[in-house]
C-alpha cells in the first residue's frame, strides 16, 4: 500500500479526493456525500487532533465519464467553527477554492453486481488558482443497489501539510482556526454515494 502525502494542488482533493460525481449516468448525492480530513496541530503541549469535513459534493460529468469537482469554503465546517468571517475572506467562501477533473469508465459501473466493488486508479486532476497539477488516486467502488454505487478510498491518502500551510489562502483559513503550525501529513478519507438522477 502507497503510503505518500499529495501536495496542495490534490490537497483540497483531495482530498479528497475527489468524490466521483456523475451528471449524465450518475449523480452524487450530496447529502451523502463528504470528505473528512485530520489536521495535527502542534502545540506547546504536543500534536492535538482536529477533525474536519468538507460536505456536500456535486459534480458531473458528461457521457464519456469525464467528471468535475468545484470545491469552496462554504461546503466544510470551517465556517461553523469560525462563525461569521471577516471582510476581507468573506468573499471566498463561495467560489472555487479547487476544481477537480478526472475520468473514469461509467460502464464498468454499471456492469457491477450488487454488492461488488471494484478498485480504480484514476488520474485526478486539481486546478486551484493558477497551478494544474495531476496525480494518480486510488478508490473503491461498491454497488449498494441498482442505482446507488458507494464510493471510498482504495488506499491511504494524505495531504502535504506544510504545502497547505504555505498557501496563503489556507494558511490564513488555518491560522483563525488557531493553528499556526500542522503536522506534515493530514489525512483524508472519502465516503460519497453516486446515485442515478
Amino acid at each position: 500500500m502507497t503510503r505518500r502525502p499529495f501536495r496542495l494542488g490534490l490537497g483540497l482533493g483531495a482530498a479528497l479526493l475527489l468524490a466521483l460525481p456523475v451528471q449524465a449516468a450518475w449523480q452524487l448525492d450530496p447529502a451523502q456525500s463528504r470528505v473528512a480530513a485530520t489536521v495535527i496541530e502542534i502545540g506547546p503541549q504536543g500534536p492535538i487532533p482536529h477533525h474536519h469535513e468538507v460536505r456536500r459534493l456535486a459534480g458531473s460529468a458528461d457521457d464519456g465519464g469525464t467528471l468535475t469537482l468545484p470545491l469552496r469554503l462554504d461546503q466544510s465546517d470551517v465556517i461553523e467553527k469560525l462563525g461569521p468571517l471577516p471582510p476581507w475572506l468573506s468573499g471566498i467562501t463561495e467560489r472555487p477554492l479547487a476544481t477537480l477533473t478526472t475520468r473514469f469508465p461509467p460502464q464498468r459501473l454499471e456492469r457491477l453486481a450488487v454488492g461488488e466493488s471494484l478498485v480504480e486508479t484514476l488520474q485526478l486532476q486539481v486546478q486551484a488558482g493558477s497551478q494544474t497539477r495531476e496525480e494518480p488516486l486510488a478508490v473503491r467502488f461498491t454497488k449498494e443497489s441498482t442505482g446507488e454505487v458507494r464510493i471510498t478510498n482504495a488506499e491511504r491518502v494524505a495531504l502535504d501539510g506544510q504545502a497547505l500551510m504555505a498557501d496563503p489562502t489556507l494558511r490564513a483559513v488555518l491560522l483563525l482556526l488557531g493553528y499556526e503550525q500542522i503536522g506534515d501529513e493530514v489525512p483524508v478519507r472519502l465516503d460519497a454515494l453516486l446515485v442515478r438522477p
